[in-house]
């Protein structure tokens, strides 16, 4: 199968049956065999998901009429040939022919003259397309409308710089093991092997990129040296303030950055907790765990239904890593602008605060819960946390007198592409 067919179907799995771009891909990538197929492939289905309001209000202008909810697959080739006209220095004859005669292997030979046809009437009026699709807002931005509004409503003064940031690919960070290899010993081995990096400037173990590589060109990646993580996720463990001796919960904890950076810096806890409702998520931080010579207590139970797997002793540290928009994180996943809905705010907000105080009751007298979220929206974070002080007469704010992101009424909050990280919010609550 050719690249861009699949690319095709990854893009029809999003918008037709929900998925998300890192369970179509993997699906779907083996049936090529070639490396540079492969990141072609990747590249169109991450490109024309990050673009797709823009690229969607386009194609609508060109078709005559709607294509059939059947031939998504056909619509998903033309937003693939939209998105190489634009974005990717494919030739245009090349562009053209080769995504039409996709049609064909996909069965639908009558689509190539529909596909040819679309996308050489976009070479023709190009700049008016353009000019047609700033119109309108969420074309102009490549962003859902209901999401524009969102960020207005929170970030008044930022919101041009979040949308900006996020339509733009993020570098690759890594967390180095500092159990297993200093970071100045780590970034002269990948040095040696013409691997560029510079320091994370807020993190003792991060490194930044000079371009993205495969996992497996990092040195003893599979011996466990080295993890990639946003900079933003690895300021956990300092945050949580860990000592010897300490029983530690890390709720909905898969697929387990967070867990493994904190093992690799505290070697001496009592116990670490991983818990997380999803069996397949778990098992992805089991084996990360097994590739990082580490060991947790790896449980798999609602937080909300404690009953289910809490054996009544009390946790000196509790990270919640709550399940959230991940609007802070679209740079890296271009498919929420698409997977997420108007109304998911205030449903997850709802999630959040119930498995808070469920939390909440498993945390000893002094003892500390870390709030975490990938998310830039206020009612998930900062209000959120306000409202549990409120409601809560035994939690009081820890503040976190940090150099990074920008200090909130409550906690903390990183915007996307600051200091080169994902939009990350954080709180500390002791109980008294």
């Amino acid at each position: 199968m050719k690249s861009r067919a699949v690319a095709a179907l990854v893009i029809k799995d999003v918008l037709q049956h929900g998925k998300s771009l890192s369970s179509a891909l993997p699906a779907l990538l083996p049936k090529l065999s070639v490396e540079t197929e492969r990141g072609f492939t990747q590249e169109l289905s991450f490109g024309v998901m990050r673009w797709f309001p823009r690229l969607a209000e386009i194609a609508n202008y060109l078709l005559n009429k709607p294509l059939k909810k059947k031939d998504s697959d056909i619509y998903a080739l033309i937003l693939c040939g939209l998105y190489q006209l634009l974005f990717m220095r494919v030739p245009e004859h090349a562009a053209v022919a080769e995504t039409a005669a996709v049609a064909k292997s996909l069965k639908k030979p009558w689509a190539t003259a529909v596909i040819n046809a679309t996308l050489r009437n976009f070479i023709r009026n190009e700049s008016q397309l353009l000019e047609k699709a700033d119109g309108k807002e969420s074309a102009k931005y490549a962003y859902p409308q209901f999401l524009l509004d969102s960020l207005r409503q929170d970030w008044p003064d930022d919101w041009q710089s979040i949308v900006e940031a996020s339509n733009h690919r993020p570098p690759m960070m890594v967390r180095v093991n500092l159990a297993k290899v200093g970071r100045d010993n780590y970034l002269s081995l990948m040095k040696e092997q013409g691997l560029g990096a510079e320091k994370f400037i807020h993190s003792e173990s991060g490194l930044v990129l000079d371009k993205p590589v495969d996992v497996f060109q990092l040195p003893n990646f599979e011996q466990g040296w080295v993890s990639v993580q946003d900079g933003g996720a690895q300021l956990v463990p300092e945050l949580l303030d860990l000592s010897s001796g300490l029983r530690v919960l890390d709720a909905c904890s898969a697929p387990g950055g967070k867990t493994c950076h904190i093992l690799e810096t505290n070697s001496g806890l009592a116990e670490l907790i991983a818990l997380d409702k999803e069996s397949v998520r778990q098992q992805r931080l089991e084996d990360n765990l097994t590739r990082l010579g580490l060991h947790a207590k790896v449980l798999v139970g609602d937080a909300r239904q404690v009953d289910g797997w809490w054996d009544g002793q009390l946790f000196d540290r509790i990270l919640l890593d709550a399940p959230c928009s991940a609007s802070g994180v679209i740079r890296r996943h271009p498919d929420i602008k698409q997977l997420r809905q108007a109304g998911d705010f205030e449903k997850l907000a709802r999630l959040q605060v119930e498995i808070l105080h469920q939390l909440w009751s498993l945390l000893k007298p002094g003892g500390m819960l870390v709030y975490a979220t990938c998310s830039i929206c206020n009612i998930e974070n900062e209000r959120q946390i306000l409202q549990f002080l409120k409601d809560e007469p035994s939690a009081e704010e820890v503040k976190i007198n940090k150099d990074w992101g920008r200090a909130m009424t409550v906690g903390r909050q990183i915007l996307p592409g600051e200091d080169g990280m994902d939009g990350f919010y954080y709180a500390r609550l002791k109980r008294r």
